[in-house]
């Protein structure tokens, strides 16, 4: 199971759903980066289910560092971050060891993996890893706003509900407010919306899904690869990674195919003594790599595959149709969630770019302290 995301800066995510543990690696960290322990708790925080509207599972991620830091800043060697388990219900997959459940990984796992993988609550498939991952996240965002970078998603629609577009003149504030909201909308009222429409479909035994839309601001110019390693490839890369994402548009994304050249283009112009569009439909990148313009982009998130509803499969053991009722604890919307792993992914990858483009000690005061 390879299981190494990144180029100079690597991620790496172990654990299982109902084991004893989930934890991530970072190597490749530049040494000085300070580690605000308030910050991953906050982010944590931000991913555990909030009300009515997630799973009724309710771990409490009291992390413990285990290495790769001394006296709060990072030492450049490999960081570990550990995330006990706490609140397993492994009774409830015993039924179900040997049904494919619609939409799962049970399947296509058991093919890949003979039979061994571990099926409680999903194993190493779970969205339960992103604890972990958000974790990781939060490791690099003091580097990042260090350098005048931040990163913001909200729930652009939900269940039929749409929110507010981002505006170009608050993007920074709404970035940050976004980073401390209990829903991930930048309308009030229509988060409330997007919640009584979640609470619905809980209560009909089904799930819904939704958009969510990042932006990051501050990046300069220049960053990423052409080709196989380009601003779009590698965040892509990553953001596939985050269970329940199924398509990743930048910019104006599909609609540009209906657009005409001289309306898709976005024209640069001198703004004093910067260059900038007017504009943004690429979404700040061009030929693959950062134009200095906020980075735009959304990702679609599948409804919650696990529901409350009869949904007719196999049992693959025994080669036969069976009915399945699915219990146990289960978010109606993964998409509120989903925003501060996107939110983490992205600054991982925002970080492996800076390394990438200008060394080791990019993240880091790079000096001696």
């Amino acid at each position: 199971m390879k299981n190494v995301y990144g180029n100079m800066l690597t991620l790496s995510l172990f654990g299982e759903s109902h084991g004893d543990a989930i934890g991530a690696v970072l190597d490749g960290l530049s040494p000085g980066i300070f580690v605000d322990e308030e910050v991953i708790a906050r982010e944590l925080t931000r991913r555990r289910p909030q009300d009515g509207t997630g799973t009724s599972r309710r771990e409490p991620d009291l992390f413990v560092i285990e290495s790769g830091v001394y006296e709060k800043h990072t030492t450049g060697a490999p960081l570990c971050i550990r995330i006990p388990n706490t609140q397993q219900h492994s009774a409830d997959y015993t039924q179900m060891q040997h049904i494919a459940r619609p939409g799962h990984s049970d399947y296509p796992a058991f093919c890949k993996y003979h039979g061994y993988a571990d099926v409680r609550g999903g194993g190493h498939f779970s969205g339960r890893i992103t604890a972990a991952l958000v974790a990781a996240g939060a490791i690099v965002y003091d580097a990042l706003e260090q350098k005048g970078i931040r990163i913001g998603t909200h729930l652009s629609r939900c269940a039929g509900v749409d929110d507010l577009a981002f505006d170009t003149a608050e993007m920074a504030a709404q970035a940050e407010a976004l980073r401390h909201s209990a829903f991930p909308t930048l309308s009030s009222q229509a988060g409330e919306q997007m919640r009584a429409q979640i609470l619905r479909a809980r209560a009909d035994g089904d799930s819904v899904g939704g958009i969510a839309e990042t932006v990051v601001l501050g990046l300069p110019a220049g960053l990423g690869e052409p080709w196989f390693d380009t601003v779009e490839g590698m965040l892509s890369h990553g953001l596939f990674s985050v269970p329940a994402v199924k398509g990743v548009e930048f910019g104006l994304g599909f609609a540009l195919a209906d657009l005409r050249g001289s309306v898709s283009n976005d024209p640069y112009r001198v703004c004093g003594d910067k260059i900038q569009t007017d504009g943004n439909k690429n979404g700040g990148i061009g030929g693959g790599i950062t134009n200095g313009m906020p980075l735009v982009f959304r990702c679609a998130i599948k409804p919650t595959p696990s529901i409350a509803q009869p949904q007719e499969t196999v049992d693959f053991r025994a080669n036969e149709n069976v009915t399945l009722r699915i219990s146990g604890r289960h978010d109606p919307c993964i998409a509120p969630r989903a925003c501060p792993v996107i939110d983490a992914i992205t600054a991982l990858t925002v970080a492996d770019l800076l390394l990438m483009r200008l060394g080791d000690d990019a993240l880091g005061p790079g000096e001696v302290r």
